[in-house]
């Protein structure tokens, strides 16, 4: 997914990102990979609703803005790229995820947005399969019974395919809907292009594949 961020939005040692939730859990390799693997870090604006400053110390340059959610503390068209990863499946209802992602938009000139594809086959929050292909309240019954009640909060997990990822933009935002696969089948989806209408097409978010 970086190679693929890299590749299709291309950013320079000037280009000004903000990476909407990053996370303050470090026990994973992926964690925070944008902050890990860029070149420029102290061009990236870290935000979250949870305090992940450490970010600052171990990224020199690097800015974190703890942020309560529903509003971004920033000017319209800030900065040039708006990034963000696993962070829109667990903001909400779907009109929860449609303000984040207008949002997102508002403040950026172009956007990367990842979040896993809920056509796999395994969800990859809870390792079950199959199961999340059932209608939304059937999902949450079966992990209540499970004891896997945090996933079984839509605040917590609400999961999209594409179309539903699609139909979180503006009429006049565009964008292109990529994603990396696992013997044939998309895991993750990737959304990238143009946070304004007016700015033209979107740019190409297939990437890894």
């Amino acid at each position: 997914m970086y190679y693929s961020f890299m590749e299709s939005l291309t950013p320079s040692a000037e280009t000004t990102i903000v990476d909407i939730g990053v996370t303050p859990d470090q026990s994973t390799e992926d964690s925070n990979f944008l902050e890990k693997w860029y070149t420029y870090p102290g061009r990236i604006t870290a935000t979250s609703i949870e305090d992940a400053s450490y970010l600052e110390s171990i990224h020199p340059g690097l800015k974190f803005v703890q942020t309560s959610g529903d509003h971004l503390p920033f000017a319209d068209r800030q900065f040039d790229i708006a990034f963000s990863s696993a962070v829109i499946e667990h903001v909400g209802d779907r009109a929860k995820q449609r303000r984040f992602i207008q949002e997102l938009l508002r403040v950026s000139k172009r956007f990367f947005i990842t979040t896993p594809d809920r056509r796999f086959p395994v969800e990859l929050h809870t390792f079950l399969p199959l199961l999340h292909w059932l209608p939304q309240e059937n999902h949450q019954r079966v992990l209540r019974a499970l004891r896997m009640t945090s996933w079984a909060k839509t605040e917590n997990l609400n999961l999209l395919d594409e179309h539903e990822l699609r139909d979180l933009f503006p009429a006049e935002v565009v964008p292109t809907i990529g994603g990396p696969r696992l013997l044939g089948m998309r895991s993750n989806l990737l959304a990238s292009g143009l946070s304004h209408g007016d700015d033209g097409a979107s740019s190409n978010a297939e990437g890894v594949g």
